[in-house]
């Protein structure tokens, strides 16, 4: 099939390369514009705008995909259907019923749970035990079209975001290929979303990372996870941002206020919480780079008592 591509980040990516090396033919990407980003603030393009140069596929970066040039532009190239992972903007109706096939997304979560921009995250942040992708047309909504297929993903215990993007990604690759067959057959089965089981998930910035050592152990351990590698977990140590990569869950109940540096051992430094302890594995102090607790406590005098906020 004629296919138009609309996607961003890394994960929209992968997803792209894995098109890339199909039998169909990529009319054109669709992206969001280019960033300032890091301390010079130079521009930057995403990841699918690089990966579509470097194939010489044709990119557009409309600041609003409703705008009526870029609609004009779409009716030019006249795709059979209209690829969307992780774009980052609601289309419009003109842009929906354009395709002949629509517009189908390919979504990291099992729908109808997770509709939204950081499913991923927030699988992780509330503990579920699974997630996946689900491959659904698009429809006026956030994410409530009808679902054509969808594949389980395990959450290991020790899942980041990080890792499990990368999970994601493959397999959203392999899904998407599996419902071009389809729909082009004319064999896909389109199921509707059960509304009573919808959740929506907010954005993330990094203003959530900051710990709230009242909070249980358990939560927080997954808040570690589901925040690593963006926008990170931290606290603060001595007036300095602290950030917590990997920790530990412990049952023990000891004494002292959350927050307090309770024990500290060899490779691990102790943290008093809301319901348990938790054991901090590898952080990175302000200016500093990431490092396991062993190595951190070999060049930092950190004292039992201390509090961190």
């Amino acid at each position: 099939m004629n296919i138009v591509y609309m996607g961003t980040p890394e994960i929209a990516a992968v997803i792209l390369e894995k098109l890339i090396h199909s039998k169909h033919h990529i009319q054109a990407v669709v992206t969001q514009p280019d960033k300032p980003k890091g301390r010079g603030k130079q521009m930057q393009a995403s990841p699918v705008k690089e990966l579509a140069l470097n194939h010489n596929i044709p990119v557009y970066q409309p600041l609003k995909a409703k705008e009526e040039a870029f609609l004009a532009i779409l009716k030019e190239i006249n795709p059979d259907i209209i690829v969307v992972a992780a774009f980052g903007q609601i289309l419009t109706k003109s842009v929906l019923e354009l395709p002949k096939y629509g517009c189908i997304n390919v979504h990291a979560s099992l729908l109808p749970k997770y509709r939204g921009a950081a499913p991923i995250q927030w699988a992780i942040i509330d503990g579920e035990e699974k997630t996946g992708i689900t491959i659904m047309h698009m429809d006026a909504g956030i994410d409530t079209g009808d679902m054509i297929l969808k594949e389980e993903i395990l959450i290991a215990p020790k899942e980041t975001a990080g890792t499990l993007h990368d999970k994601l990604a493959v397999c959203g690759g392999s899904l998407l290929l599996k419902a071009l067959e389809e729909i082009e057959a004319g064999t896909a089965v389109r199921e509707k979303q059960e509304e009573t089981e919808a959740t929506y998930v907010k954005v993330l910035d990094k203003a959530m990372g900051h710990l709230n050592f009242r909070e249980p152990a358990i939560k927080l351990e997954r808040f570690i996870r589901g925040l690593n590698p963006w926008p990170s977990a931290y606290t603060y140590l001595e007036g300095k941002t602290l950030k917590i990569w990997d920790a530990e869950v412990l049952d023990e109940t000891m004494d002292g206020q959350p927050g307090e540096v309770v024990r500290i051992t060899r490779d691990s430094i102790v943290i008093k919480t809301g319901q348990g302890s938790l054991a901090l594995k590898e952080i990175q102090l302000e200016g500093k780079k990431r490092i396991t607790v062993d190595a951190f406590l070999r060049g930092f005098n950190l004292q039992q008592g201390t509090i961190l906020n």
